[in-house]
C-alpha cells in the first residue's frame, strides 16, 4: 500500500451472507477501503498471490482449510499483514492459536464495534509500513 491509495481488505468466508455483513461493517467504519471476497482458502490464496491485499478477515469454520490454518499460511508469506480470525467458536485453544499466528480474534456475529479495534490497529500498522 502506498500513502496515496486506500487499503484493500480480503473477506474470506464460505457464507455469502457473512461476507455481506462483514463488508457492510467495513463500509461503515472505513468507507474508502476496497473490499474483495473469497469463499474459501484456495480462492483467498489466489487473490493474495496477486499482491493487492493489505489485510484479511477470515472465518474460522470453512470447508477444506479452516481460517486458522489459512492465517498460519498467510503469516509465512505475508509476515506483517494484519489478519483477523472471526468465529463464534470461543475455545481457549483457538484463541491461543490465533494469537500464535499473530491474528486478532474477532467474535461472531461480527459487528461494527467488534471490527473497530482490529481495523483501527490495521490502519495504524499499514501507515507505518506504507
Amino acid at each position: 500500500m502506498t500513502s496515496d491509495t486506500n487499503p484493500t481488505v480480503l473477506i474470506v468466508d464460505d457464507s455469502k451472507l457473512a461476507r455481506i455483513v462483514v463488508g457492510k461493517a467495513i463500509s461503515a467504519l472505513q468507507p474508502q477501503w476496497t473490499r474483495i471476497e473469497a469463499s474459501n482458502a484456495e480462492e483467498a490464496q489466489a487473490l493474495l498471490q496477486q499482491g493487492s491485499i493489505d489485510l484479511v478477515i477470515l472465518d474460522y469454520n470453512m470447508p477444506g482449510q479452516n481460517g486458522l490454518e489459512l492465517a498460519e499460511s498467510i503469516r509465512v508469506s505475508h509476515p506483517d499483514m494484519p489478519i483477523a480470525l472471526a468465529t463464534a467458536n470461543v475455545q481457549d485453544e483457538i484463541i491461543a492459536r490465533a494469537r500464535e499466528a499473530n491474528a486478532t480474534f474477532v467474535p461472531k456475529p461480527i459487528t461494527e464495534q467488534g471490527l473497530r479495534d482490529f481495523m483501527s490497529g490495521a490502519a495504524l500498522k499499514l501507515r507505518r509500513l506504507g
